[in-house]
């Protein structure tokens, strides 16, 4: 594994953390929408990764027998989770019942899915920065 795999691997995890934080912040935002142009409550959306070839010499690593993975967004899905019904005959989205149907998203939940997010994205950002100084090192000792 070469010094510029190591960027390209911290890079898709950028991008991936990028979009998991995305996806929670629209999570976020509408925690409370019981209406949705598709009828309904808003569905909780979930990001699903999975792994991805970052290595330019395909034949390199067949060798090794190993490839330089990083991470990717396979797909942003809705969560199965049911939804949480509240009592409450006032809203205007409530049924025959007097129960409004509330979107399947946990405030708690989210929060610690986006401090994680936060996290993950700050680990690859220092380890971008530890690489590039590396490289500085590396330049340094060739004078």
């Amino acid at each position: 594994m070469g010094m510029l795999d190591i960027l390209k691997i911290s890079a898709s995890g950028l991008k991936a953390q990028r979009t998991r934080m995305e996806v929670i912040a629209t999570n976020l935002s509408n925690i409370h929408s019981t209406r949705t142009e598709d009828g309904g409550p808003y569905k909780k959306k979930e990001v699903v990764f999975t792994t991805t070839d970052v290595s330019d010499d395909k034949e390199f690593g067949t060798l090794l027998s190993r490839r330089v993975e990083g991470v990717k967004v396979e797909e942003i899905a809705e969560s199965g989770k049911s939804f949480e019904r509240v009592f409450d005959p006032g809203h205007p989205d409530a049924d025959n019942e007097g129960y409004v149907t509330f979107p399947n998203v946990n405030l708690m939940e989210e929060m610690t899915d986006m401090v994680a997010a936060t996290r993950a994205y700050e680990a690859n950002i220092n380890v971008m920065n530890t690489t590039k100084a590396m490289f500085l090192k590396a330049l340094e000792l060739g004078k």
